[in-house]
């Protein structure tokens, strides 16, 4: 499994290359933003860590760009325990930050829960039919069943809920689930909010109560069970 460390940190760099390497990892480093591209791209490693604060691109800027192309998992590291760092970097489909100081056993955690994620999202097979309390999402008819009732969805509607559904109560980033409906230029976090309005009107999945599509503030959305 290989690691790539990004971080203008040299000292961090060298305790982390140690600690994950005695772990069975693999690991590559970057000091900078740039450098950081490059060795992803020549790479292609199973993981980033990235630091916010870098020279050159900062690692909000290189999280942005790595999704544009492809889903490596991504934990920000960051010395700013401020939340808007920490939804910017959601914004833009970090999976996960750790604030510092942090231990190398609490990291490690972190990047396995990371990886268990990505590594079921990535083999999961698509299943035909998706059940969620009383909702029903058949995904080769597109027909949705909510208490016993056939209800009308778009497309684009259908294929938003399929996925809330299939990760029902998980917190789904805006960039995920515009992904999955549009494609990275298909939509954006404005038009996938009218989507999720016009999906809690027909079935009645208003946020906050129970069975809801429950927003979270500039993360993305999770489906409740009722």
């Amino acid at each position: 499994m290989k690691v790539l460390i990004a971080d203008n940190d040299t000292d961090l760099i060298d305790l982390l290359d140690y600690s994950l390497r005695r772990g069975g990892y693999s690991v590559v480093a970057a000091i900078d933003g740039e450098q950081a591209l490059r060795q992803w791209q020549s790479q292609a490693p199973d993981l980033v860590l990235l630091d916010v604060i870098m020279p050159k691109l900062n690692g909000l800027e290189v999280c942005r760009r790595i999704r544009q192309e492809s889903n490596t998992p991504i934990i920000m590291l960051t010395a700013r325990d401020e939340e808007e760092d920490i939804l910017r970097g959601f914004r833009l489909g970090a999976d996960d930050y750790v604030t510092k100081p942090f231990s190398a056993k609490q990291l490690t955690a972190r990047m396995e829960a990371v990886l268990r994620r990505d590594h079921e999202n990535r083999y999961q097979r698509p299943v035909s039919q998706v059940v969620a309390g009383d909702l029903v999402l058949n995904l080769e008819s597109h027909e949705t069943i909510k208490a016993g009732r056939a209800v009308q969805l778009t497309t684009l509607e259908f294929r938003i809920l399929y996925l809330l559904a299939m990760n029902e109560g998980r917190v789904l980033p805006h960039s995920r689930l515009v992904e999955y409906a549009w494609g990275y230029e298909g939509g954006g976090s404005n038009l996938l909010k009218t989507h999720i309005c016009h999906i809690r009107q027909k079935l009645g999945l208003d946020d906050g109560q129970p069975g809801g599509i429950r927003a979270v503030a500039g993360v993305g959305y999770r489906l409740l069970r009722a």
